[in-house]
């Protein structure tokens, strides 16, 4: 396995639209792998395949913190998800691995239902509502090129523009 650099905001590269994933193929299974070490060093909830240079439909999440009784991760894998239906509404902090020093208050739908194949190549369909849906609409966005930001007022991301700038400057002053 091995740690896979994250893009991060303001690069052009996450505003692309994923690829359908067509086959799940070895390259496929170890790309998750990949992903989940990094998401879990990183550490994050979720990862989008966009978000490590991939332009496929792939997304993980664990939202369950630490470990089952079994020793195990709750990863969970997505290939090709589509969002089918939302209702409801709900307003929650959220921040990205790939926006870096910040958090925001985005609105969501409350309840979602999802078809997604898992890494076997079966196809599903569930409901997810509350911080599940949130963080699946959240990594769900990124393939579609959508950040959290994209989701905040006018003004809230201005004012995140100004402070990465700083950011920025800051590091390449060094």
């Amino acid at each position: 396995m091995a740690l896979l650099p994250i893009l991060t905001y303001p690069n052009k590269r996450l505003r692309e639209t994923s690829k359908p994933v067509a086959e799940i193929t070895d390259e496929i299974r170890q790309l998750v792998k990949d992903m989940a070490e990094t998401m879990y060093d990183a550490p994050g909830v979720g990862l989008a395949a966009p978000q490590v240079v991939v332009l496929l439909r792939l997304a993980l999440v664990d939202v369950v913190a630490g470990y089952n009784e079994e020793g195990e991760r709750d990863l969970q894998v997505f290939i090709n998800p589509e969002i089918l239906e939302a209702e409801g509404e709900q307003v929650g902090e959220e921040g990205c691995l790939s926006v870096r020093e910040y958090a925001a208050p985005v609105k969501r739908a409350m309840r979602i239902k999802v078809r997604t194949m898992n890494l076997d190549g079966e196809t599903i369909e569930f409901e997810a509502e509350e911080f599940y849906a949130r963080v699946l609409q959240h990594e769900f966005d990124h393939l579609d090129g959508r950040l959290f930001i994209d989701r905040i007022s006018t003004l809230r991301r201005s004012l995140y523009k100004k402070k990465l700038k700083k950011i920025l400057a800051s590091e390449k002053n060094g």
